[in-house]
């Protein structure tokens, strides 16, 4: 009888003792750390095997095609991004890989500094700041790590070296499309990323990594919408921008006539269309515009016509855990490249060619082997009359993490 009065009295006592179950758990403390995050990738290429002529180049896009060339860091990226604030991401990718020239190599150069700002909860409307991708062409957004053929075209991204500039950019696109257009990415489609349905700003100009010279500024503006039909999605776009570009002293070789400010327009306005491979792709860019553009018989830089552009067919065919994706582009271009010595003039004769298949054997590593046969004439003040013609197999090997 003792004992259990004992118990008794004791149970109050047990129970406060007891954890209250209901009690609710103060939140964790983030720090800034916790929300930033780190990925890249790797491309290492050799470009010279059943080479037909090993003065045929590519200035603007792999250095190491041609004499000279070997196996090569055709890029080494690495990313660091994240959403430090619902409304604020940052985003940074150094590339520890640039080639500078043909002849140095392995340079880190910044290619993406930038945050984004958004204006409500979705971060449907937001404003991206600093040295970023300009809104211009498929290709130009789409990233290299997610491009089938190993280069992208003369006619489209010639618009912009590297792609990218300093400069402010508006993207509005409702959180619906914003996710479809991270999906076409996560699912291996090979989507461009989110740029929003529309696209206005304004950047230097004198493209990415160098200052800016006229103290005026370019406009952009892009308007794109990923339609969804059946079971493919359809892609149209149409952008435009326009500035005026000076051309740097350290790009005119002496003897070069140029107009007195040394300043030339620079526009240009195109359409594009992307057919994701579910498993059949298409995908197609056209532009046409005005720019700088070495003029051989005049010994000058002239503003000139622009026009060119690509059509590419694809397909997807999964096997088991692999994937495989045979392509066939066609491109033609004739203009300048500004970003070139001399505003180096360029023009294909006829279409040139290229095909070659991407195998993913496990998501974090594709080789790509690519045949591409090219015929084209491109001259500067100290290369005139140059017009050179070749075919050559490519190999890429990448990894991603």
């Amino acid at each position: 009888m003792k004992k259990s009065l004992f118990f008794l009295l004791l149970s109050p006592l047990s129970l406060l003792a007891q954890p209250d179950s209901t009690k609710t758990e103060a939140p964790k403390k983030t720090h800034w750390y916790d929300h930033i995050s780190v990925r890249g990738y790797m491309q290492v290429r050799y470009n010279r095997l059943l080479e037909t002529n090993p003065k045929f180049k590519n200035e603007q896009g792999d250095k190491s095609i041609g004499e000279g060339g070997g196996i090569f860091i055709r890029r080494m990226r690495l990313i660091f991004f994240g959403q430090i604030h619902e409304r604020v991401y940052f985003y940074v990718q150094p590339d520890l890989a640039s080639a500078v020239n043909s002849t140095t190599q392995n340079f880190m150069q910044m290619r993406d500094a930038y945050v984004d700002v958004g204006f409500d909860k979705k971060n449907e409307f937001r404003i991206r700041l600093g040295q970023s991708k300009v809104p211009f062409g498929f290709e130009n957004m789409q990233s290299s790590q997610n491009r089938m053929p190993l280069d992208r075209t003369d006619a489209i991204n010639s618009a912009l070296a590297n792609e990218r500039d300093l400069g402010a950019f508006f993207y509005w696109a409702p959180d619906k499309i914003r996710k479809r257009f991270s999906q076409l990415v996560a699912d291996g489609l090979k989507g461009s990323g989110d740029y929003g349905v529309v696209a206005l700003g304004v950047f230097n100009g004198q493209t990415a990594n160098k200052p800016e010279l006229n103290n005026q500024l370019h406009a952009v503006a892009r308007i794109a919408y990923p339609l969804k039909i059946g079971r493919q999605i359809v892609e149209p776009s149409i952008q435009g921008y326009t500035g005026n570009f000076v051309m740097p002293a350290d790009m005119v070789n002496t003897g070069v006539k140029l107009r007195g400010d040394k300043t030339y327009l620079d526009k240009r306005v195109g359409a594009s269309i992307v057919v994701y491979p579910q498993p059949f792709g298409f995908q197609a860019e056209y532009n046409i515009g005005t720019g700088p553009r070495f003029n051989a018989s005049k010994d000058s830089i002239v503003s000139s016509d622009i026009s060119g552009g690509y059509a590419m067919i694809s397909y997807c065919l999964k096997y088991k855990n692999q994937a495989f994706f045979p392509f066939v582009r066609v491109q033609e271009y004739s203009g300048g490249k500004k970003q070139e010595m001399d505003a180096r003039s360029y023009s294909t004769n006829g279409l040139e060619t290229e095909a070659g298949i991407e195998w993913q054997p496990v998501k974090c590593f594709e080789l790509t082997v690519q045949y591409t046969i090219g015929d084209r004439k491109y001259e500067d003040y100290k290369t005139k009359n140059n017009t050179q013609a070749g075919q050559f197999l490519r190999l890429q090997a990448q990894v991603n993490f």
